[in-house]
């Protein structure tokens, strides 16, 4: 068959103009849901929100059958039972829902109306209610700092910038998003959120910032645990699929950030390798394992448990460079700057003081006035800078800033940009704190 000629057949040299074969196939060989028959059982497997209705729960229905305005019995986790009232129902139609009045065995639905409930809480008959078995909610692996932008540039590309808006859309996704802890911090404009990863809390973030909110995030925290008196911290399985060539690079870079290897199997030219990995040795490891295999690795990893504690592991070994002052980024002062690191800015963007502006070669920080233009005298044209040779800025996305930054880093994040900076943006106040 050809999925981009939107055929299927018994023979692919005889091709047919349809699919009709597929789904014939499909019906003869995928058997058809078991249909229960009594009391309505529905777990409730996951949570949406609408400003109009307000909370949402999603599920499938393991028994029997729901009806609009129907009674029925909220059977909680800790076992208590609340009477409460269907008010609307919806179905899954593409990528939207479509109302309907009555939804049975095996049907995916959104259920409107109900109040006080949980992902894990089952939805049965009002009279004999019979819940199902709970799901169990995995809890936090990692934490990180959400912080009000209060660089020189708050305010001008986000519309939602202070501590009440950031506060209000925090506890806004604590509604649908059950993995997500938020703690407040001794100062009024700032919170830890905690969540399973970072690409989890990068998602938040990324959608917050579509949404048009401003807003700084500190590097991620791995949640430990005492457990028997003894420090643990998360472990994860960590897959990766790479080809043969690359095996033993991404071996040791495992290995250097305390994995431990678990199997490896031949696939055709290609090795699978399973590891044993702290969540805190995951951070910044993706970006370096696709340059290390060339773009060729498949990367896939999932929590396993709490083990203890491994030991340090060395992260991010170069230095920031670091913007002297506000300004704009001249050619001229690049040009003169490539040998000492590479740069995450291009000509003519602005910076502010304490904004990370490239990546030094060397382990230490590096204080460069990016900002600095040639002086034009009666003998040089205007056009000189255009002779200079600039290597083109590396461009990071969200989870790559993420795994970039060091505790004493921001990454500030806006509607248009995504800049890295220093928790203190002054020069001197910065070498005063390191000395103290």
């Amino acid at each position: 068959g050809s999925a981009k000629n939107g055929w299927m057949g018994e023979d692919w040299r005889q091709p047919t103009d349809n699919i009709e074969y597929l789904l014939d196939k499909i019906v003869e060989t995928i058997p058809a849901p078991h249909i229960l028959e009594g009391t309505p059982q529905m777990l409730i497997t996951s949570l949406d929100y609408s400003n109009y209705t307000g909370r949402i729960a999603i599920g499938r229905i393991h028994r029997g059958c729901l009806s609009e305005g129907m009674s029925v019995t909220i059977a909680h986790r800790d076992g208590t039972m609340e009477k409460t009232k269907i008010k609307e129902i919806h179905t899954f139609e593409g990528m939207g829902h479509v109302k309907t009045t009555q939804v049975e065995c095996g049907d995916l639905c959104a259920i409107v109306g109900l109040e006080k409930f949980e992902i894990g809480d089952t939805i049965c008959d009002s009279e004999n209610p019979d819940p199902l078995p709970p799901i169990k909610i995995d809890e936090p692996t990692m934490s990180m700092l959400f912080t009000i932008n209060n660089s020189p540039f708050f305010g001008r590309e986000g519309k939602y910038c202070t501590s009440r808006q950031i506060e209000e859309r925090l506890q806004k996704e604590l509604q649908k998003n059950l993995a997500l802890r938020v703690e407040k911090t001794d100062g009024f404009d700032s919170w830890i959120v905690y969540g399973r990863g970072v690409l989890h809390l990068s998602v938040l973030i990324e959608t917050m910032r579509r949404e048009g909110y401003e807003l700084q995030v500190g590097q991620p925290q791995v949640v430990y645990k005492t457990i028997d008196g003894v420090k643990c911290e998360p472990i994860e399985e960590m897959t990766i699929n790479t080809p043969e060539e690359f095996s033993s690079k991404l071996i040791d870079m495992v290995t250097r950030r305390r994995g431990e290897m678990v199997s490896m199997q031949t696939q055709g030219d290609r090795i699978n390798i399973v590891f044993n990995i702290p969540s805190r040795g995951i951070i910044g490891f993706r970006t370096n394992a696709l340059t290390a295999s060339q773009g060729e690795a498949i990367i896939a990893h999932r929590f396993k448990d709490y083990e203890p504690y491994k030991g340090d592991i060395d992260h991010r070994l170069n230095g920031s460079m670091i913007a002297l002052e506000d300004g704009t980024v001249y050619a001229y002062a690049i040009d003169k700057l490539q040998d000492r690191g590479r740069f995450f800015v291009s000509s003519q963007d602005k910076v502010y003081a304490g904004q990370i502006v490239g990546e030094h070669i060397h382990e230490n920080d590096l204080v460069v006035n990016v900002s600095k233009a040639k002086q034009l005298t009666n003998v040089r044209a205007s056009g000189t800078d255009e002779k200079a040779h600039i290597i083109p800025p590396v461009i990071f996305s969200l989870e790559e800033a993420l795994e970039w930054i060091k505790e004493d880093e921001y990454v500030e994040v806006t509607p248009k940009s995504i800049r890295m900076r220093k928790v203190i943006l002054d020069h001197l106040a910065r070498k005063r704190a390191v000395r103290e």
